[in-house]
This record gives structure tokens, sequence and C-alpha cells, in this order.
């Protein structure tokens, strides 16, 4: 058995090292980026990330292929389904007001390993993302000049067949990525005005689009002669839905910028629900109007719009468009480079990936190397690749780091909150006062007549008097008072939060089992009608027992900051939601998604695991360690000691707070 246990030890010892979170300093708000962005300047990035090209493609491309008229309820379904995971991302950009987004907010509650993971997936899904547009962008603009840019291109630079490679070298889709990276190098409060000023351009088109196409609205579009309102049914809602959900997935923006927001607990919630609120009611009006204006079978979906008002005889409209287009696409054009630096920063600034992208310009206060070499990088792919290919990988890693993030919210939030502090060398009497707000290593306290208990952070130690005269308390992560008579020989011996935990990871298993089921079951799989309702009921249960299970226990009641409503409800809908998204998308796109986790599992394991600064915090020494005694007077006695190389503890001083005389109640000891 001894030889079994020093075998598995090194296993272990690596796991433990693959799941240590990131330990949060005390004061959240402290920053070598620069604190200046209000939360109109939060909402307008927000606006800018959600509200681009789609605004002018896919409203005529879901209307005509998928949902005709009714694409209006899509889009409404979409933002609620988009609603779910705002929330999510609004309670961590709140609560952890740290640069990184989905990255930072699955290292302090899930693991490191995983966080490398979705930290890896988001970057290449900034640059694809960032990369597509540029090229639309190209597109769009040289569509007005009747295709001169792309004909010079070919005739006098170059041309080529080759796969996944575009056609003909899109210098000008490069060139606007480069000069934008030059650009949001000069400081936040440059991107900040730069995206104020194509925002507004665009909002006003919107506004004109709006006015205007209510104007020349005809109702007869919607009328049975036309098909209907809802000629694809209740499924052409659901498909335009799934599809119309893509067009919101810029609001991660916000949580990205919240270490630099002046006050990220009220800007970055108040942000994220203006701007997706915005985001919604523009979609939604926009193809109301477009719908109404001509029949949804005869519209354009490379450029419904402008084709729309031409048809309608205003040709003139359509220069209109044009700019809002523009104006649209350069705005997700920024909040894409705007992100991107940021999280390969905080990777970098935890060890997890090169240093050099680390390092922040004392002038402007931005990761100036991050910005221009993954500028720079984006703007080759938008040169030589043919990313129409590779777009549909955007949707994975979206949805896999919104799914991480609803796991991640219920996870912290039925976890014993954590910090840390530097505790003072010195062996000084510490006030009250002082040993409220750090949470230290556990330690043991062992009381006269009970089994010696551990309890995670030092506050709880000096509460003991407290606790025994209210024992209806429960702690966080602990089962609640009123089930505690049932489950408690089950589930009371565990530790806060280790019930939660697993249970999250029921809830997964069992979303993508569900989800695998409903949309393979009948098709590829061909089950039998008893084995697949059989599988449905199976897997329901479990992820409604899942949530039953989370439930009872009790979670953190913060005031200070914005927190999701009905947790565990809110996220394990958003979970289940994303899973099934998942589930939808080719089987290439999971092929080339394999290919780029196993390219992060080698730079990880390569560099980011040698070099983590939480493996390196766990390699310090500690060469103090300190016992208390908790007297029942409420007094406390403190004695510190030098741990010696060999292990030996010899002590140094002892330090006395109330009445020493009388007998002890309880002990613990703590290192330092």
């Amino acid at each position: 058995m001894a030889t079994c246990q020093r075998g598995c030890a090194p296993a272990v010892r690596l796991c433990q090292r693959l799941n240590r979170l990131k330990t949060l300093n005390g004061d959240m708000m402290a920053t070598s980026l620069k604190r200046c962005l209000s939360t109109l300047d939060l909402t307008l990035l927000g606006v800018g990330g959600m509200v681009g090209s789609g605004l002018y493609v896919l409203t005529g491309t879901v209307a005509k292929d998928t949902a005709g008229p009714a694409v209006i309820v899509s889009f409404i379904f979409a933002g609620i389904a988009s609603l779910l995971a705002a929330f999510c991302y609004a309670e961590f950009g709140a609560r952890i007001p740290k640069t990184g987004s989905a990255y930072m907010f699955t290292y302090v509650s899930v693991g490191e390993l995983w966080a490398f993971l979705i930290g890896w997936n988001v970057i290449l899904e900034n640059m694809i993302g960032g990369a597509a547009v540029a090229r639309a962008w190209s597109g769009y603009l040289d569509s007005i000049f009747n295709h001169a840019i792309q004909n010079f291109t070919e005739t006098h630079i170059m041309q080529w067949n080759v796969p996944f490679l575009a056609h003909y070298p899109d210098l000008l889709a490069a060139g606007i990525l480069v000069v934008a990276s030059i650009f949001i190098s000069f400081g936040v409060q440059v991107s900040s005005y730069l995206n104020h000023i194509f925002s507004t351009v665009s909002m006003g088109v919107i506004a004109f689009i709006l006015v205007f196409g209510f104007m020349l609205a005809d109702p007869v579009n919607w009328s049975q002669e036309q098909g209907g309102f809802a000629p694809y049914g209740l499924s052409g809602i659901l498909a335009g839905s799934a599809t119309c959900f893509y067009a919101f997935v810029g609001f991660d923006v916000i949580a990205s910028s919240s270490e630099e927001a002046k006050n990220p607990q009220k800007a970055v919630p108040v942000a994220t629900a203006i701007s997706l609120g915005l985001a919604a009611t523009a979609y939604i009006l926009v193809s109301t109007v477009l719908t109404l204006m001509v029949p949804w079978r005869t519209l354009d979906p490379n450029s419904a719009l402008a084709d729309a008002f031409f048809r309608r005889g205003y040709s003139w409209a359509g220069i209109v468009v044009a700019v809002g287009s523009i104006c649209a696409m350069n705005t997700v054009l920024l909040c894409n480079l705007f992100s991107l630096p940021r999280i390969v920063y905080a990777m970098a600034e935890d060890g997890l990936f090169f240093s050099i992208f680390a390092r922040v310009n004392p002038l402007t206060k931005v990761p100036v190397n991050a910005i221009l070499v993954f500028g720079i990088l984006m703007a080759t792919m938008a040169l030589v690749f043919d990313l129409e290919a590779l777009v549909q990988f955007l949707s994975i890693g979206t949805l896999l780091a919104y799914t991480f993030v609803a796991a991640s919210v219920i996870v912290l939030r039925f976890q014993p909150e954590k910090t840390n502090s530097k505790s003072s060398p010195s062996p000084s009497p510490i006030p009250s006062s002082e040993l409220s707000p750090p949470t230290l290593e556990s330690q043991t306290i062992a009381e006269d007549s009970e089994e010696p208990k551990q309890y995670e952070s030092f506050s709880d130690k000096l509460q003991l008097v407290e606790r025994q005269k209210t024992r209806e308390r429960r702690g966080v992560g602990q089962l609640k008072a009123c089930w505690e008579p049932y489950l408690d020989r089950l589930l009371g011996n565990c530790e806060p939060g280790e019930v939660v935990a697993f249970s999250v990871m029921t809830l997964i298993v069992s979303s993508v089992s569900l989800c695998a089921v409903l949309e393979f079951g009948n098709k590829q799989l061909q089950l039998p009608v008893w084995s697949f309702t059989m599988l449905l009921v199976i897997f329901s249960i479990a992820f409604i027992f899942s949530l039953a299970l989370i439930w009872i226990h009790e979670p953190q009641k913060n005031t200070k900051t914005f927190q999701v409503p009905f947790v565990p409800l809110t996220p394990g809908a958003s979970i289940l939601f994303n899973v099934f998204l998942m589930m939808k998308l080719s089987f290439l796109t999971w092929i080339r998604f394999t290919v780029w986790i196993a390219i992060g599992l080698v730079v990880y394991f390569g560099y980011g695991i040698w070099h983590s600064k939480e493996g390196l915090r766990e390699l310090q020494p500690k060469d103090m360690a300190a016992h208390y005694v908790v007297l029942p007077s409420g007094s406390l006695v403190e004695t510190v000691q030098n741990v010696q190389p060999d292990g030996q503890v010899v002590t140094s001083a002892a330090h006395y707070m109330g009445s020493p005389t009388a007998p002890t109640a309880e002990e613990f000891t703590e290192k330092r």
C-alpha cells in the first residue's frame, strides 16, 4: 500500500498543479494599467462589439433562408439567451475587476489548465474574428468602387489558387488592421475616442434606417400572400435564434476592460445591461423595417438594407447605409484589437504565456508589445488566408468560454471567500481589525470536548464564540439549516463547496449527454423511440437533480457588487443552451478545435506550467509559524516560532491579548 501511495504521489502533485487556483491580492483595484473608462465608454465598447456587420448582413440572411419575418422573434430569443451569459460576465467583471475576461474568471474558480485553454481559444477567436471583419470591411468598400481594388491586385500584384488561401492578397484588409493597431497602442483613451466617433455615426445611420424605413413600410409584406409572418414555423425560428445568437458575442469586451474602468463594481453591470439592450433593440427594429419594406423572399443576403432602399427607388440611401456599415465594422475591429492584447497580457502577467507580452508601456499604460505583435499576426491572416472556412471556428471558442464562465459563477458563489495578503514577518500583536480581512491557510481548532475542526480563514477563529451561539447560521457552501436534519448524515462531512463543485461537473456532463441525444439520437444514432425517450428522461433528471443539489447549499450573500439572479438556475440554463449550440457545429470544426487545443497543451506544458506565478508562490519557503490560543473570555494568545530547515520549531516570542489566566478553550496553528 505504501509503495502504491509513493507511486501515485507524482500524479497527485501534477493534478494539484493543473488545478491550482489564482490567488487574488487584497486590493482588487491595484493595476499597472490606467483606470480611465467611464460607464459611457464601456457601454459604447459593448455596443460597438455587438452592432457590427451582422446588422447589415445577418438580418437579411436569416430572414430569407431561415425564419422569414419571424427573424424578429429569433432575435428576441437570442437576446434572452445572450442575457444569461451576460449576467455571468457582469458578476465576474464587477467582483474581479481584472483584465482577462473568461480566462481570469476560470482561473480563480476552476483551475489553471482550464483557464489557459479558455484563454488560448479566446486568443484565436479574436484573431480570426478581427481578420474576418477586416476582409468584410475591405470587400464592402471594394464593392462600392465596383471591385476596382480586387481587379487591380489580381492584375498587377499577384493571385493564386491554393486551398485555404485567398485568391489574392487583401492588402486593404491588412493595412486597416496595422493602422488600427498603431492607434490602439497610443492608449486606452485614444481607443475610446475612436470608438465613440464610429459608434455615434453607426447609431445615427441606424436611426436614419428606422425612421425612413418605417415610412416605407408595407404590412402586405407580412401577409399570407407573401408566405405569412413565420413561413418556416417554430423550427425555423429556433434555427434562426441559434444563428442570431452570434450577433451578441461582443459584450465580453466590457469584462475585458474592467481593469481600466474607474468604478468597475458599478460600471460593468450597468454597461453590460445597457449595451445588450441597445444591441437587441437595434437588431429587432432593423429586422422589422427590412421585412416590411420589401418581400422577405426577394432580399439580397449580401447587402439586404442597401438593396431594399434601392428597390424602393431611393438609391442615394444606399450610400448612407454603406457609411454606417463601414463605421460599424470599424467598431468591431477596434473591440477585437482592444480585447485580444489584454487577454494575452493577463496570461503573460500570470506567467502562463511569454513574459514579453506582460510589459506595459510607462507612458500609454497599455501592453504595446501584445498589441503590435498580435495586430501584425491578425493582419497577416487577413492578407493571406481564406477565412470563410475558419469563421465557424469562432463559435466554438465563444461558446466554450461562456460555458466555463457560467460554471465558474456557480462554483465561486458557493465557495468560502478566499483572498491573499502578505503577513508581517515580525512577531507583533495583531489587532482584531487587521485580522478580519485576510484569509490564510486552513488551520485546525481543537475544542475541549469535540474533534478537531478545519476552518478556511483566520477570521473564523476570531468568531468562535459567536459561531457557538448562532449554530443555526450555516457557512457558505454548507447545507442550508432546513435541509440538515435530512441530508446531514450523507453530505454533512463534506468540505464547504465540495458537493457544489461535484454537482457542477454532473451538470455539465448531463447537459452534454442530453444535448447529444437531442441532436444525434434520431438521425445519426437512429435510436428506437423507447431508448431515445428513456435517455432524455435520465439525463433530464440528472440535470435537474444537479441544480437541486446545488440549491440546497448556502450561497454567498454579497451586496456590494452585482450578482447573477436565480443561481444556479440562470447559469445552468446558460450552460445548457451553450452546449446545445456546440452540438450543432460541424465535425470539421471539432477537428480544428482539437488541433488548436493540442498546440495549446504543448505551449502550456512547455512554458506555462514552469513559469506560473502560482507555482512559484507555492515554492516560496514559509519560515515562520504562529501558535494561537483562544480563551473562553475571548482573549487570544499568540506564540510565534521559527521553523528551521530540518523541520524543527524553536519558540521565539509570545504575545497575549486579554487575560491569560483562564484555561485554554481553542487552539490552532498558522504558518507564515
